[in-house]
């Protein structure tokens, strides 16, 4: 215990020193025990909106607080700046900073349960003989006292067990602080609240790296546009905006300059080095390959694509691991994302493995590495994955021998490439094989593609998909804006073919049919395909097909009532057709969940009230739901397989009064549902609706929305957005 004490000689204005005695007391209490940073750009409010997580004023529960995020991005700084904000309102507190290294050796492990005993107790003689005896007696002691324990930068379970395994060893009132890169590790412990440390913005971002790179809160005149470079290319990480500003102090602009330019080539060793941390701590190769195969070719595309081509690594399980280590992302529209520093570091770590032979690699994607290998044929059987992407007005024609030493590439990316040769040169092997721009009117008969996972040829220069070869591993085929393309292809030689793209092809006037020989097919985009026709009779035979996208197809003007047939279609989007009826079959599906058929003339107006009271009323009962003004105990469950009906009609176009009391019925059914069971997902829908026009007549009622008259640009977003999950 510290005592200060303080001699008052004049009585003269007491209340002046009673002032100066609670200022001198606070401040030592305020008095920071733990270092944060020297300049704590952008703490604060991330501090203030954990510490109101914490609700460390609650006496009564105990919380555990999981801080997660990536190498660099200031998890620590954050804890640090917590437990000096709250330590003093606890009976005992801890910070165990880095146990990641220090958990390496064995006899640390004792050490860190000493330690935080120590720490909560106050005294300095304790001994803890084993690490399962440390649980015990943690257990034992800390259940006594309501105490704040942080650890700093959590790796593995082992950790956690020897450390917090059990909310039950402390007191009430406690709080545990977990820092890590893996988000895992926090659903094991079963966290009260994980919150991902946010990157900076940009004006936080020229904060820090001014500080540290001109000792001021702003860059200096002449260098206002070079910190711009320099922050987009740290995307938001404070060590990053660290180390190159501590890097670049006093430096001249052209050496900013050069800096910068090679920074985008070679990362800062001393920020590799902390993000490499994530990727030597995966569990296994595969882990590792397939986060380099994302940082090189899959940043922004779709999960489950991805999950395809990479199915020899079981990359389903290892893109999860990926992700509760904040190595890759996932947003809401399923799009594998990557922070610019970790796919740098990335691709860092294979070019050092061979850093003056391209050709030596295990991927490239760099376009000067690329071209020297193509160009001077030193490709080797160590290539797994190649990416040339090219602008239209800088194509190049290369040869096909160029790739005959490449036996085991399995990734291959191209744009704007001309090949000039014979095509069995190419690896046999390929599982992935994007060409935009693909240059020939029909596949060469003697490019294998067997092996290949998924084709993607957008804006090709194709007329036919000529019957070359048996391709029965093919899961996804991409043709969208071939704008020579007519006829799609035969079917029968695609048997597991699931995802089938035809976006934009505004030629294509012939589906072929064997279409029905898809036996396995998901999803089908004939958007803006302006030549084609009504379906065939065989295309209602695709039991399997769960998405269905035929917007802008013009000339499509009804469904057959075979659409009853589809019994997996759970998405029809038919907007701008001419379709002007729509099968009653429809509403005899027992799968349909999204169904738009928004703005095209001539929409009968019978169409939309009998859709929907098809799906709300009673079998045998349609005209008495009708009738009925008591009708909310009539809404069947059914309605709820409806997950969303968008339906856009002419201005003056207006619901009936039954229809708008049947409106009105389910959304009063709905509404006491959502008071009974509120999700966040509903909560959303609700602050939705107060933000749309009413003069609209939008109305969404959790899963179901009907849309009718003018369509706003809210409404616009919201709907795409849907359409993506459904995608």
């Amino acid at each position: 215990m510290r005592f200060v004490y303080w001699f008052i000689y004049f009585y003269s204005n007491e209340s002046d020193d009673i002032d100066h005695i609670v200022a001198m007391v606070t401040g030592l209490l305020d008095k920071p025990v733990l270092f944060v940073a020297e300049h704590p750009v952008g703490v604060e409010p991330r501090v203030q909106h954990l510490i109101k997580k914490l609700n460390y004023q609650q006496p009564e529960d105990v919380m555990l607080l999981g801080i997660l995020g990536i190498g660099g991005i200031g998890k620590t700084t954050i804890a640090k700046a917590i437990y000096n904000r709250i330590h003093r309102h606890f009976d005992g507190c801890c910070f165990l900073p880095d146990i990641r290294e220090s958990w390496e050796q064995s006899t640390s492990q004792v050490h860190l349960q000493e330690r935080l005993l120590r720490d909560i107790y106050k005294k300095t003689k304790i001994r803890i003989h084993s690490v399962e005896s440390g649980k015990i007696i943690l257990q034992e002691r800390l259940s006594r006292k309501r105490v704040l324990l942080i650890l700093d930068d959590v790796d593995k379970p082992d950790q956690l067990k020897a450390l917090c395994w059990n909310r039950k060893w402390f007191g009430p009132g406690s709080r545990i602080i977990i820092t890590t890169r893996d988000e895992h590790l926090l659903k094991i412990l079963k966290v009260d609240h994980v919150s991902r440390i946010s990157k900076m913005d940009d004006t936080e971002s020229i904060e820090q790296l001014s500080w540290h790179a001109f000792k001021q809160k702003k860059p200096k005149e002449d260098f206002v546009q070079l910190s711009k470079d320099v922050v987009a290319y740290c995307g938001g990480l404070p060590l990053a905006l660290e180390v190159i500003g501590s890097f670049l102090i006093e430096k001249k602009a052209k050496e900013w300059q050069s800096a910068v330019e090679k920074l985008k080539r070679i990362p800062n060793s001393d920020v590799h080095k902390k993000l490499r941390i994530s990727f030597d701590g995966l569990n296994d190769d595969a882990e590792r390959e397939i986060f380099l195969d994302i940082a090189f070719f899959f940043i922004g595309m779709d999960r489950n694509d991805v999950i395809h081509v990479l199915e020899e690594h079981d990359a389903e399980i290892g893109i999860s691991v990926l992700v509760d280590r904040s190595l890759v992302t996932v947003d809401n529209n399923n799009k594998l994302g990557m922070h610019d520093l970790l796919r740098d570091m990335g691709r860092e770590i294979v070019r050092e493995k061979s850093p003056k032979y391209p050709g030596r690699r295990c991927r490239l994607c760099l376009q000067n590495d690329v071209l020297d290998v193509l160009l001077k044929h030193t490709g080797t059987k160590d290539l797994e994955g190649l990416a040339l992407r090219l602008p239209r007005t800088n194509s190049y024609c290369l040869e096909t021998k160029a790739f005959m030493k490449m036996e085991r590439l399995r990734l291959l990316q191209l744009a704007n490439v001309k090949l000039e040769g014979n095509f069995e040169d190419l690896p046999k092997d390929l599982k992935w094989l994007y060409w935009h721009g693909f240059p020939f009117d029909y596949l060469p008969s003697n490019f294998y593609l067997a092996s290949s996972i998924a084709i993607e040829f957008e804006f090709s220069s194709l007329r036919t998909w000529k019957d070359v070869q048996y391709m029965e591993k093919l899961k996804i085929l991409n043709l969208s804006h071939s704008n020579l393309l007519t006829q799609t292809p035969n079917s029968s030689y695609l048997p597991n073919l699931e995802k089938l793209l035809l976006k934009d092809c505004p030629n294509l006037c012939e589906i072929s049919d064997s279409i029905e020989k898809l036996t396995k097919i998901l999803l089908i985009d004939l958007e803006d395909c302006k030549s084609l026709p009504n379906l065939r009779r065989s295309f209602y035979k695709l039991k399997s097909l769960k998405t269905l996208n035929i917007s802008g197809c013009s000339m499509i003007n009804k469904l057959e009532e075979d659409l009853e047939q589809m019994t997996s279609l759970i998405t029809l989007i038919a907007d701008k057709t001419g379709i002007t009826q729509v099968p009653f079959s429809i509403v005899r599906s027992k799968s349909i969940g999204y169904i738009s058929l928004c703005g095209y003339e001539g929409f009968s107006s019978d169409v939309f009230p009998s859709l929907i009271r098809s799906w709300m009323s009673p079998p045998g009962n349609l005209l008495s739901f009708v009738q009925t003004s008591a009708c909310s105990e009539l809404v069947p469950l059914d309605v709820q397989k409806l997950r969303l009906l968008s339906v856009k009609c002419s201005i003056d176009f207006q619901l009936t009064e039954g229809v708008t009391r049947i409106l009105d019925t389910l959304c009063a059914t709905y509404n006491k549902q959502l008071e009974a069971t509120p999700t966040t997902s509903q909560v959303m829908n609700i602050r939705s609706l107060t933000a749309i026009d009413s003069c609209n007549q939008f109305r969404i009622w959790g899963p179901l929305l009907i849309e009718v008259g003018i369509k706003s640009q809210l409404t616009s977003n919201l709907r795409d957005r849907i359409i993506q999950v459904y995608l």
